[in-house]
């Protein structure tokens, strides 16, 4: 069963879309498309890293104390941690690249108002507010 559609949401999508020239909503898709590529690229080295990594340490662990074991499972750990944190990047950036095509790209999710352009231009995958996004912090 559909949801009925919220007026609010509705009309602030389509002041969204009449508020931002077809040329500006090109260059955000451009940013956004760059940061993409970037953000695989980076994800893919990464992988790279640590198969070669995976692969050397397959073959040099003869003779390791709990020490070296340790020590080698932490550094995995670590690589791991940074190659899904490159993953939630991306995603944040193919969320965006949604709300871009959804004509909800710039307006806070919680609250419905606009994110401020200095936000976006530092963080360009933003879907909170400032003020939506420190009552999440503080939670």
């Amino acid at each position: 069963m559909a949801k009925p559609a919220d007026t609010r949401t509705a009309g602030r999508k389509t002041a969204a879309k009449s508020t931002r020239s077809a040329a500006e909503t090109e260059k955000i898709r451009a940013a956004l498309a760059a940061r993409h590529e970037e953000l695989r690229a980076e994800y893919d080295q990464t992988l790279s890293e640590i198969t070669e990594l995976q692969r050397d340490r397959l073959t040099d662990s003869a003779g390791d104390d709990q020490a070296d074991t340790g020590t080698k499972t932490f550094e995995r750990e670590q690589e791991i941690s940074l190659a899904n944190s490159i993953l939630e990047r991306i995603t944040q950036v193919e969320r965006a690249l949604e709300r871009l095509d959804e004509g909800g790209y710039g307006w806070c999710e919680r609250c419905g108002n606009p994110i401020p352009v200095e936000r976006l231009a530092a963080f360009p995958s933003a879907t909170l507010c400032v003020t939506c996004k420190q009552l999440e912090e503080r939670r």
